[in-house]
């Protein structure tokens, strides 16, 4: 890696060809960077003084003793900046019938242009970079725009080429053509939106000469039109970062795959390869180590999965009604209203490899039982990532009876099924998340609510408020003639499910405290318990009590585990 400061005339020098990745994102600066482009170069050819632009990331190329030039380098970082700053000094050259100027620095002895542009925005550079005279471009893409407003906002005499091109200043980095981009591509921001592993991946399986299989194995799938596209940029937040779907398809795929015997990938490597930070890096390592560097042996698989994904994942489960059936949609809940997208490589597999539905969704079904009953228990997850993108793939668990006697036939009981006696005594004792609890509830709610008896419609679960009944400032508005042991325990107590409803609306803030009656029936226009859990079947046969006390929620946690036993039963 060298770097150092970089003037325009140091990166275009008239016989280096810079490529920008052929599928690239497009070029998407507008009206407000191109305004202040041109203020600053008005400045710089004004002042005479140093402007420093940002950093540029150059990767050298390994070129053929048929190329007719020399030095080839791809464009990691400054994509939008050489683009715009390209285009102005074209502006500027036609302006002031100075076209060779322009071309001995930005156009090669073979005539091409210095910079070859991406996919989507190629045939609208080269035709500016074409023109010999200034004339309209009848084009609506932001390339022919940014020449458009340049050709309406640039005035000659307000900049001068060559000061423009030894006064603005870049740090440029330029890396060795075996040096690893992939901890440079995680850093840098393009408009601040940060370089997806897909974008990297894309850039990766194909070049300028692979439109063909381009089109069949990308765009036809991740691109076809605004809705497919949508679906894939959909983002999420997994533990503390934001994801794409698209993203996590990757990862999940890759999880699936060192996962065939056939390749005998090293245990080493497999842990290395489920470190999402690195996947792009890790692709490229599973490729050239386990499938002979031959990028295109598994875009068919690629192209199959993904299919399989799209019709299988959706986060959109969360805001819809949930069906009480066992089936991908309650998983779906499971997945992204609880956090747990490790699920998804598993799934994924499933969904793949198992045509059965009726077998499918028992293995769904007992799965559910698996995963909340853990929650419940508070059972940790931290093995999660090794069973559901390893062990369970590994070993083809695709039955749910394969899936029970897998964790039978485990010595380390950490993966192990929670006892019905387990679950009983956490929906006594157990303090879980305002999320978790919420998950808990619903997906109990979703099973044992008489949909044709209900008038009130179940929500999806995105929609409702988790709400405790008896308040955590109880001593403020509650009756209590105990002494401090008796007020420790309500404390602890009222942490636990039998204190906890999911309502569809959280309570005022004036009612939230307030004592029984009142949170129950609600005060002038403020609506209390009754109104906003009303048609909770988790909630609606202690509406009418006259008391709300530890021995309710006792009462209560057993009826919500008595519920719960016969739902996750095993």
């Amino acid at each position: 890696m060298d770097a150092g400061k970089r003037t325009i005339n140091e990166i275009f020098n008239g016989s280096r060809l810079l490529e920008i990745p052929f599928f690239q994102r497009a070029y998407v600066w507008g009206e407000t960077q191109w305004e202040r482009l041109l203020e600053d170069v008005e400045t710089v050819s004004r002042t005479r003084t140093p402007y420093f632009m940002g950093s540029v990331i150059l990767k050298q190329q390994l070129t053929d003793t048929s190329s007719t030039v020399g030095d080839v380098r791809t464009v990691i970082d400054g994509q939008q900046r050489l683009t715009t700053l390209s285009i102005l000094l074209k502006v500027l050259c036609l302006k002031n019938a100075s076209l060779r100027k322009f071309d001995k620095r930005f156009r090669l002895d073979d005539d091409r242009t210095v910079l070859q542009h991406n996919h989507n925005d190629i045939e609208a550079y080269n035709a500016i970079m074409e023109l010999e005279r200034i004339q309209p471009i009848d084009r609506k893409d932001n390339i022919s725009r940014a020449y458009q407003y340049f050709l309406d906002n640039l005035d000659p005499s307000k900049v001068d080429f060559d000061t423009v091109c030894h006064a603005i200043l870049f740090v440029g980095i330029d890396l060795a053509a075996d040096e690893d981009e992939q901890q440079i591509f995680d850093t840098i921001n393009s408009l601040g939106v940060r370089l997806t592993t897909a974008e990297l991946l894309k850039n990766y399986f194909f070049g300028r000469n692979d439109l063909t299989e381009y089109n069949k194995y990308w765009l036809n799938v991740f691109e076809k039109d605004d809705e497919t596209k949508e679906y894939w940029d959909r983002e999420i937040t997994t533990g503390r970062k934001k994801r794409t779907f698209i993203d996590l398809f990757f990862f999940s795929f890759l999880q699936i795959k060192m996962q065939d015997s056939s390749l005998d990938v090293r245990t080493d490597d497999k842990l290395a390869f489920s470190k999402v930070e690195k996947l792009f890096d890790s692709y490229k390592r599973f490729i050239k180590d386990y499938c002979a560097n031959n990028k295109r042996s598994f875009l068919d698989e690629i192209r199959e999965y993904a299919a399989v994904f799209r019709k299988a994942i959706n986060s959109d489960t969360i805001d819809k009604e949930l069906p009480a059936s066992a089936g991908i949609e309650r998983l779906n809940a499971i997945i992204f209203a609880l956090d747990t997208t490790t699920l998804i490589p598993y799934v994924l597999f499933i969904e793949r490899n198992v045509q059965d539905i009726s077998v499918r969704n028992d293995l769904y079904n007992y799965l559910e039982s698996y995963l909340m009953r853990r929650l419940v228990t508070r059972a940790t997850t931290k093995n999660y990532n090794q069973l559901f993108s390893d062990r369970l793939i590994l070993n083809r668990v695709l039955t749910k009876q394969g899936f029970i006697s897998y964790l039978g036939g485990q010595d380390d009981k950490i993966n192990r099924m929670p006892t019905d006696n387990d679950v009983k005594t956490a929906f006594n004792e157990s303090w879980l998340t305002n999320k978790y609890a919420t998950g808990v509830l619903y997906l109990i709610e979703s099973k044992i609510r008489d949909r044709r008896r209900h008038s009130t419609q179940l929500l999806g679960i995105s929609k409702y408020s988790l709400e405790h009944i008896m308040p955590k400032k109880w001593r403020n508005h509650w009756f209590f003639s105990g002494d401090q042991a008796a007020a420790d325990l309500r404390d602890r107590k009222l942490l636990t499910l039998g204190n906890l409803t999911i309502i569809t609306q959280a309570l005022n803030a004036s009612i939230r405290d307030s004592d029984w009656a009142t949170k129950k029936l609600g005060q002038g226009d403020k609506g209390g318990l009754r109104k906003y859990a009303e048609g909770i079947e988790t909630f609606s046969a202690y509406h009418d009590l006259n008391v709300w006390d530890e021995a309710a929620i006792q009462d209560r946690a057993s009826y919500l585990s008595t519920k719960a036993l016969e739902i996750w039963c095993i």
